[in-house]
């Protein structure tokens, strides 16, 4: 299970802090993502594990060993931009073989990956009929059998993010590293791309770091999910864990649960603008309370514990999406396609089900 250990990372330029003190592991053969806000510190803790960038304080490891005297071409991990930065002079095979073709020593190093995919692998020298082998294999992997000799100029941006891919794999690194690598892409393209990678990675049983803003992307394809706020760590779970439990109001907000009242907590239970909650916890003083949007039901013929004006609702497919107005809030729910949903501007009552409709923060 031992793999990458990222121990206390602290990193600045000049006044800034880009970094403060950021652990986790990552197992061999587990998918982690690293989901944040622009300036979280994602790209710059990629930089420092590829040995790009070297930390003020902390320690990275790979199956115990301190990798602080590795450079990055002897760390065998592997790096994939957005960008895509495929050679335009070079064909698919060309381009997926480049890694193979690249001595330890010489692959070019790139803080944007325009000259390659960033960091050497340091790769097993294979002759000429291995390599189209291996690149025969990869093109396969990625969905793009008999694209060799195709020139990349002419490929779709999937397509070239499907060869980048193949060329970040092809010398089997110990740990690849994908920097929001389907942001360039549009939003249909980069769902069906996001189950696609998460079934190439797991068949290769590939340790992996996949940084992205999207926490759609990040619960598609990680096992487990580090997200970061402003060079720390705000939580680490998978990502039921997450989207169950977030840790704190930022990461509920993050990964879209927006329902967020502030309150007071007395003996009594929570008390809101829009009602009183319990306290099981029996947390005193200020809070915010998460409201959960699929925690809610249409009252049928009970008195419920919210009512408000429906301001928006649009159709999700398998559900009905409600904004409402109450008591000044707006308010998000989810509500089965099966329900007789108001139309908007009409009053509605919802009832809140179970423990789990409702998680209150202490306010710090």
């Amino acid at each position: 299970m031992r793999g990458l250990a990222v121990d206390d990372i602290h990193k600045s330029f000049g006044p800034t802090t880009a970094l403060a003190g950021v652990s986790f592991d990552v197992y061999t053969g587990e998918i982690l993502a690293v989901l944040g806000p622009s300036g979280c510190g994602k790209s710059t803790l990629l930089s420092i594990i590829a040995g790009l960038e070297a930390p003020d304080r902390g320690i990275v490891r790979w199956d115990g060993n301190d990798l602080a005297s590795a450079p990055p071409h002897r760390r065998s991990f592997g790096l994939m931009f957005q960008d895509f930065a495929l050679f335009p002079h070079m064909n698919v095979a060309e381009n997926v073989a480049f890694g193979l073709d690249s001595s330890p020593g010489s692959y070019p190093i790139s803080n944007h990956g325009e000259k390659g995919q960033g960091i050497g692998v340091s790769p097993q020298k294979l002759d000429g009929k291995q390599k189209r082998e291996r690149v025969t294999e990869m093109l396969e992997l990625v969905g793009l059998p008999g694209f060799e000799r195709r020139d990349v100029n002419t490929l779709s941006g999937g397509e070239q993010q499907r060869v980048a891919l193949a060329r970040s794999i092809a010398p089997h690194p110990r740990l690849l590293m994908l920097d929001a690598p389907l942001g360039s892409l549009d939003r249909n393209l980069r769902e069906r791309l996001t189950g696609d990678l998460r079934q190439i990675l797991r068949s290769l049983r590939q340790t992996a770091i996949y940084v992205t803003h999207d926490q759609e992307e990040a619960f598609t394809i990680a096992d487990r999910v580090v997200v970061m706020r402003a060079g720390c760590v705000e939580q680490t779970g998978t990502p039921q864990e997450i989207y169950n439990h977030p840790a704190s109001p930022f990461v509920a907000s993050f990964i879209g649960l927006t329902n967020l009242v502030e309150g007071t907590g007395t003996p009594e239970g929570i008390e809101t603008a829009i009602g009183m909650f319990p306290n099981p916890q029996r947390i005193a003083g200020p809070v915010i309370v998460l409201v959960r949007p699929e925690g809610a039901r249409l009252a049928e013929h009970e008195s419920c514990s919210l009512e408000g004006i429906v301001v928006e609702r649009s159709f999700r497919g398998r559900s009905y999406r409600l904004a409402l107005e109450v008591q000044g809030l707006r308010l998000a729910f989810d509500l089965p396609t099966a329900a007789s949903v108001p139309d908007e501007g009409q009053p509605v009552q919802i009832c809140l089900e179970g423990e789990g409709a409702v998680q209150v923060f202490q306010k710090l």
